[in-house]
């Protein structure tokens, strides 16, 4: 028997424990698209991943920054798009893990988002050692820094506490960053290269949606979720 776009959205919100049984109600996604209104400043090069032997060899050029990523239509990624006061409904610990990888002396992906109780792991594709320093600021996630050679095993995190742009860096290659919020609830997304973002399954109500970029801040929205999906659109302006 097939289910309904509705009864499916429906079960997966008795999953997570928002409704009970006599309390079922559809949900909807929260969906949108984020742009950029201006130039954003020239990224730049990262040439001391150049001046290293064992990182230049893995690139023909040098590589840059990558603290705006706009495409072509101002569209912006890299935003980290939640719902704001939604906490206490993390399903963290039942989700598959998230991934971050160290490829060509660099973070990939260079932002992240995760819930609390989600398994992060951090893998090294690289043949040289990096080490992996996670420096959270927010009490409760404890610090940590663990040397991974080439071939080494994964690296598992974990987290408690919400937290936005907790920073990953390498010590060994001080140019490697990564930022990885952390969320209390199943309620977030990153924008992608098209400036797209989809929030999924979220319950009947009014919420506040906060987009968040880590050079650009931070934008809020009131939305009401009532029978089908809501467009909650966001405008960065370059500072």
């Amino acid at each position: 028997m097939k289910l309904n776009h509705g009864v499916k959205r429906a079960v997966a919100l008795l999953a997570v424990g928002l409704f009970s049984a006599g309390q079922i109600a559809c949900g909807a996604d929260i969906v949108g698209v984020i742009t950029l209104k201006g130039t954003p400043p020239p990224e730049k090069e990262i040439t001391p991943l150049m001046e290293n032997p064992d990182c230049a060899k893995m690139h023909t050029t040098t590589p840059t920054t990558h603290f705006y990523v706009v495409g072509p239509n101002h569209e912006l990624a890299d935003v980290a798009v939640s719902l704001k006061g939604v906490t206490g409904k993390s399903t963290g610990a039942s989700q598959p893990p998230a991934v971050l990888d160290q490829k060509g002396c660099l973070y990939t992906p260079q932002i992240l988002a995760i819930q609390t109780g989600q398994k992060l792991i951090v893998k090294n594709s690289d043949p040289c050692l990096h080490n992996v320093h996670a420096t959270p600021t927010v009490p409760g996630n404890p610090e940590s820094n663990q040397g991974q050679g080439p071939g080494a095993a994964d690296l598992t995190y974990t987290y408690t506490q919400p937290e936005m742009f907790l920073r990953f860096k390498c010590d060994v290659h001080p140019w490697m960053f990564a930022w990885v919020s952390v969320f209390d609830s199943p309620y977030f997304c990153v924008s992608g290269p098209d400036g797209k973002f989809v929030i999924k399954n979220v319950p009947p109500g009014k919420y506040t949606v906060e987009a968040a970029h880590r050079k650009l801040g931070t934008q809020t929205q009131d939305v009401e979720v009532k029978d089908g999906d809501v467009t909650a659109n966001f405008t960065f302006a370059v500072k």
